[in-house]
């Protein structure tokens, strides 16, 4: 059992360093195939319990389903309302260890308004209530205090509207608030459990994927050079989400598709808390639209299942525009049109197969061993993949029988975290505190010598943040600048006006 402590700094100097040691030393006691939110997971338990731990992913970190959340870190409310309390417990504990240890400067608190209409019913409106009321009593269960997430309560009319000055004010009666974790981008949540883990020893190397598994072991590929590289790992975690079952074909899934528009938070009147409509007569299942830092509201989800193999990254059909947007003009004084969605992307769930509609299907995770003795982890919720990468490695030190300690990471605050007071005073700008946390006053030492680097390009991003994507957080090209580090590119002119800059931060790393 190894113990290490490198930098946190991801780069393309950094990925060469760890394939060329990979090359000349390819025994390592864990390979996680997968660079989403459950691999990175995976990879910080794995590394922080002392075991050498190498991360490779095809593409790059949060290429696939965990950047296409609806950014919110759930109680698990929606669970609970179908008699599911374990599940529900656990996203409500989860939620408490990223909002108060792991990731305080990425979770906020987002207020949560169901509004309230006389041709809606008293009787819907009473059971929303009900279960926001036991969604309050498993945030006391999990010890999260009020002063983190206030407790609901219910709104009048004029309350209501100053919220969601968007609603319908027609025989509005009031609403129902709650509150929720929300984060400020779950593409940097990935990117801080990555660079976490790499401080505790692991390599992370993207651009790597993974071409066989067998008991002999696993033969990597660089996918930008085609060099093959064989390794010797003790244990094996495919951590591959919608794609699990190429690598294990034991693995029963049932994708179903996510999606969510972007809209100017300006077409809602600027809402100052998430406009929440239920789905039918259903007290379960809503559509939501959530206002953004930048401005933006995503407007979402759909549960549609997906057939076939699944897509790197998934197409948006205009039914589920329309069906969106039909939801939501339900509760709006002014109804959205398609010139109102100025970008839109969708995800992937990785559910595991049973019978009935996608969205009764399961959100529990599975970990399963492989006949090659790999082992699966797929399912879950993005809340809960600490939980899930805990149980995973769990399981491939009893079942490989590696010398490993405990479980550390519920008590291992990521790159950037710091309390509340700490961050407030950073001598940095707000923007970028919410973003990186500690690490603002280093992104802002990009600039120094050239204050043009602070001036945004697009969506408040400047130049200095994208020279810190490059530099220390694994970015390789204009994608993940702009996809993945930053989401400029989900608006296509935001993108255009980025891209300039974004050449020039990979050209200043050279």
């Amino acid at each position: 059992m190894r113990q290490h402590t490198r930098s946190t700094s991801l780069n393309a100097v950094q990925r060469a360093t760890d394939l060329a040691e990979l090359e000349a030393r390819p025994e390592v006691d864990v390979l996680v195939v997968g660079g989403g939110v459950t691999g990175a997971g995976v990879a910080l338990d794995a590394a922080s319990r002392g075991l050498s731990t190498v991360l490779v992913e095809r593409e790059d970190l949060a290429f696939g389903t965990s950047r296409w959340s609806s950014k919110l870190v759930h109680g698990g409310l929606r669970y609970l309302a179908k008699g599911q309390v374990g599940i529900a417990y656990e996203s409500a504990r989860e939620r408490d260890v990223l909002m108060r240890v792991t990731a305080p400067h990425l979770v906020r608190p987002m207020p949560m308004v169901v509004p309230v209409h006389r041709d809606s019913g008293l009787a819907r409106a009473l059971l929303v209530r009900a279960g926001t009321g036991m969604g309050d009593l498993l945030r006391v269960l999990s010890r999260t205090p009020a002063s983190v997430l206030p407790p609901p309560r219910i709104l009048n009319a004029r309350q209501t509207v100053r919220l969601l000055p968007g609603v319908r004010t027609e025989g509005l009666l009031g609403g129902v608030l709650s509150f929720d974790g929300q984060l400020v981008d779950d593409a940097r949540l990935v990117l801080g459990i990555a660079r976490t883990a790499a401080r505790e020893g692991a390599r992370i190397i993207t651009r790597c994927s993974a071409d066989s598994i067998s008991p002999d072991g696993v033969v990597l590929r660089d996918e930008n050079t085609g060099t093959i590289i064989p390794v010797r790992p003790r244990a094996v975690v495919n951590a591959t989400g919608v794609h699990a079952d190429a690598l294990d074909p034991g693995i029963r899934l049932s994708p179903s598709r996510g999606t969510h528009l972007v809209l100017d938070g300006a077409s809602l009147g600027h809402p100052k808390a998430a406009l929440t409509v239920p789905l039918g007569d259903s007290v379960s299942r809503f559509v939501f639209a959530l206002p953004q830092s930048d401005g933006r509201v995503f407007a979402g989800l759909t549960d549609e299942p997906v057939a076939g193999p699944a897509a790197r990254v998934p197409e948006v059909p205009e039914e589920d525009v329309d069906f969106l947007l039909a939801q939501f003009n339900r509760a709006l004084s002014t109804e959205l049109t398609r010139a109102d969605v100025i970008g839109s992307f969708a995800g992937l769930r990785p559910l595991l197969h049973g019978d009935g509609s996608s969205a009764d299907l399961s959100r529990e995770h599975s970990v399963s061993v492989a006949p090659n003795g790999a082992v699966t982890v797929v399912g879950g919720k993005l809340t809960t993949y600490r939980a899930m990468a805990e149980e995973a490695v769990d399981t491939l030190v009893d079942v490989h029988r590696l010398p490993a300690g405990p479980c550390r990471t519920r008590g291992i605050p990521l790159v950037g975290a710091a309390s509340h007071e700490e961050l407030d005073s950073l001598d940095a700008p707000r923007r970028l505190v919410a973003r990186y946390g500690t690490e603002a006053v280093d992104v802002v030492a990009e600039a120094e010598g050239d204050p043009a680097l602070l001036i945004p390009v697009a969506r408040g991003i400047t130049p200095a943040e994208l020279r810190f994507g490059v530099r220390h957080e694994g970015a390789l090209n204009v994608a993940d600048l702009l996809e993945r580090r930053s989401r400029i590119a989900l608006v296509d002119a935001d993108r255009q006006l980025a891209e300039a800059a974004a050449r020039e931060a990979l050209a200043a790393a050279e």
